[in-house]
């Protein structure tokens, strides 16, 4: 029950995680400002870290005391350190700069400036929510989902200050609309908020994607996983993905995403391609045990080479394990795949039993590579 709670945590929740929103009123009027943070979102995505970090340095001298100054060093750790563990010594910090971004906002009496501080503060509370979901905290998490509540419906004023609120709206109207009917248990709840509209979030977040100052590399992230997850559109999932990984071609988890999809459409060429070409990642052991699986699924499902496939479904899962939440994904894929080696193996038993701890870990049962 709780994981599902989680998961609608993340994804509700998600309208207002506006990551890279953290410009106001004041930047946005000075071009100088708008470069350097567009610029320093770039180095984070790419991940370009010490570029990054030499911008956001140049914003803290330009805006001091600015919640925007803790706000992009937020991202930056979030980003070099993922996935963000609990256990990590980078989180204490994280949480101490979002935590100050939260509080410098919340001290800034209601004026015309308003509208900066709210998506400050949003942004906070979003990548606190993010990080505490994806780390079983739910003690941390829930306090934080309801004294956030107010802010949400704070910042329904303020869609037309930004064009760059396609984003927050497209997201809030396609999963209020589908949420509710992926998982009944939560129709009591939605019932009590505003009705979405599925058709035109996907349009306002495909305005995003093409025309926002920022929040590009979000809403191309949401619709591939909207037709992914949701929609069940593969090939759709695979082309914002693609342009995606293109834009920031260095972001392990941007082409981590993209091998997925590629793998989903049967794209196996392509697919090895990236996995034999992605050097940078095999010094990250969570990235590189992403990648012994989907090996595993490119030589069951291509060479049909069950005995390597199985090894490398096995050495996958040992690996990414101790990543805790973040692998559940990807374990479920390697058990995916073991139950149907098992079935061409004639092992009923273990066909089964994988299966089962297969649907346990998947958030989508759907997604399962069959």
């Amino acid at each position: 029950m709780f994981e599902s709670f989680k998961i609608f945590v993340t994804h509700i929740l998600m309208l207002f995680i506006i990551c890279s929103t953290t410009l106001d009123a004041q930047i946005l009027k000075d071009t100088t400002s708008v470069m350097l943070i567009k610029k320093n979102i770039d180095y984070i995505y790419n991940f370009q870290f010490k570029d990054a970090e030499e911008t956001c340095y140049k914003i803290g001298i330009l805006f001091p005391g600015h919640p925007v100054d803790f706000l992009l060093k937020g991202m930056i750790i979030y980003w070099e350190n993922f996935p963000l563990l609990s256990n990590s010594p980078s989180s204490t910090i994280f949480e101490n700069d979002l935590r100050k971004c939260i509080e410098i906002c919340e001290k800034k009496p209601d004026s015309i400036d308003e509208p900066e501080y709210l998506l400050n503060n949003l942004c906070a509370r979003g990548m606190l929510l993010l990080f505490y979901t994806d780390n079983n905290k739910s003690m941390e998490a829930i306090p934080l989902v309801l004294s956030t509540y107010h802010f949400i419906r704070r910042s329904f004023d303020f869609t037309s200050v930004y064009s760059d609120f396609y984003y927050f709206t497209g997201i809030y109207n396609y999963y209020r609309k589908v949420y509710p009917e992926v998982y009944p248990i939560y129709k009591p709840l939605a019932a009590l908020i505003p009705k979405g509209d599925k058709e035109k979030g996907i349009m306002e977040l495909q305005k995003a994607a093409g025309s926002s100052i920022v929040l590009k590399a979000e809403s191309l992230i949401f619709l591939s996983e909207i037709y992914r997850r949701f929609e069940g559109d593969y090939q759709k999932a695979t082309y914002y993905n693609k342009i995606l990984y293109e834009l920031y071609p260095a972001n392990m988890e941007y082409r981590e995403e993209y091998i997925k999809n590629l793998l989903l459409i049967k794209h196996f060429d392509e697919a090895e391609r990236l996995i034999n070409s992605s050097d940078m990642i095999k010094n990250n052991i969570f990235f590189k045990a992403q990648l012994t699986i989907f090996s595993g699924i490119i030589e069951e499902k291509k060479y049909h080479n069950f005995k390597q496939a199985q090894e490398s479904y096995l050495r996958g899962i040992k690996d990414i394990t101790p990543f805790g939440k973040y692998s559940n994904e990807f374990v479920a894929y390697a058990y995916f795949g073991l139950s149907r080696i098992s079935e061409v193996n004639g092992d009923k038993n273990n066909k089964k039993q994988y299966r089962k701890m297969a649907n346990e870990l998947a958030d989508f049962k759907k997604i399962n590579f069959d």
